[in-house]
C-alpha cells in the first residue's frame, strides 16, 4: 500500500480475534463439596477478521444475532480488547452510538452530556458551547435535569443520539439506534444521520438488521457470520445474497 492510499484509510483491522469466557454455573456450596473448579468454556465472537474502511466511507455490517456485529463495533470503540490482532484508527476521534452504553444512571441527563463529551475527547468549554443545541435536539424537557435511571429506553436513545449528532467525531459507530424512539424522533434522527454521514470527512460504521437502511446509506456492506466475514462489497449484492441465505 502506497502513502496516498494509506492516508485514505480511517480504520484498519488485521487478524482480529475476540473471545468470551463462559463459566458454568455452580453454587459456592456445591463447588466446595465437589472440590471442583467451575468449568470454563470460551466462545469466539470474532474470528480472524481483517478489513479496511476508507476515510469518508459508510460501511454497514449485517448478520444474524450472535454473528459478532456488536462485538466488532465495541472493539472499534475501545470497549472490548482484542485477544489477538490489531485495530488501527489512524489517530481519528471515535464515538459509539449504542443504547445502554456510556451513561451514568445516578446523574442527570445534563451532567451525562458533559461526562460523555469529555470521554469523547472534547473540552468542557466545547461541550458547554453545544449544550443548548444538544438539549433542544433531544426533546427531553424537564427530564434533562433528572437522573438517567428515570428515563425510558426511548428517552435514553434520544439523549445518546443527540450527543453524538451534535458533538461530531471523525469516526461514528452506530449500533441499531435508528430503530429506537417514537416515530417523530425516528424521522428527525434519520434525517440528521443522513446529513451527518454525507460529509466525506466523516467515516461511519453502521450495524443494523434493517436492510433498507443499509441499502440507502452505505457505500459497502460487510456480512458477518459466526464471527467471520462471509462477504464484503456492494450493498445490493451483499444484501441480496444475505437475504437468500436467511430464507
Amino acid at each position: 500500500m502506497d502513502n496516498n492510499e494509506n492516508q485514505d484509510i480511517a480504520i484498519e483491522v488485521t487478524d482480529l480475534w475476540i473471545g468470551y469466557k463462559n463459566i458454568q454455573a455452580y453454587s459456592i456450596k456445591k463447588s466446595l463439596l465437589r472440590l471442583k473448579k467451575a468449568h470454563v468454556e470460551e466462545f469466539q465472537a470474532v474470528r480472524g477478521v481483517s478489513y479496511t474502511v476508507k476515510r469518508g466511507e459508510i460501511l454497514g455490517i449485517i448478520g444474524k444475532n450472535g454473528s459478532g456485529k456488536s462485538t466488532m463495533l465495541k472493539a472499534l470503540a475501545g470497549i472490548f480488547c482484542a485477544d489477538k490482532g490489531t485495530i488501527d484508527l489512524k489517530g481519528h476521534s471515535v464515538s459509539l452510538l449504542s443504547i445502554g452504553v456510556g451513561f451514568q444512571k445516578e446523574i442527570t441527563g445534563r451532567e451525562n452530556i458533559l461526562l460523555s463529551g469529555m470521554l469523547l475527547g472534547f473540552s468542557e468549554e466545547e461541550i458547554r458551547a453545544k449544550m443548548d443545541e444538544i438539549i433542544e435536539f433531544a426533546e427531553l424537557g424537564k427530564f434533562i435535569d433528572m437522573p438517567v435511571k428515570t428515563y425510558s429506553s426511548g428517552m435514553h436513545s434520544k439523549l445518546a443520539f443527540s450527543i453524538t449528532a451534535v458533538l461530531q467525531t471523525e469516526i461514528m459507530l452506530i449500533d441499531e439506534v435508528l430503530s429506537v424512539g417514537d416515530a417523530k424522533f425516528k424521522k428527525k434522527s434519520y434525517k440528521k444521520m443522513k446529513e451527518l454521514i454525507s460529509s466525506r470527512d466523516r467515516t461511519v460504521v453502521i450495524v443494523s438488521h434493517n436492510e433498507q437502511t443499509l441499502l440507502e446509506l452505505c457505500d459497502r456492506v460487510m456480512w458477518m457470520h459466526d464471527g467471520e466475514i462471509k462477504k464484503i462489497g456492494d450493498p445490493k449484492e451483499v444484501l441480496d445474497e444475505y437475504g437468500e441465505f436467511m430464507k
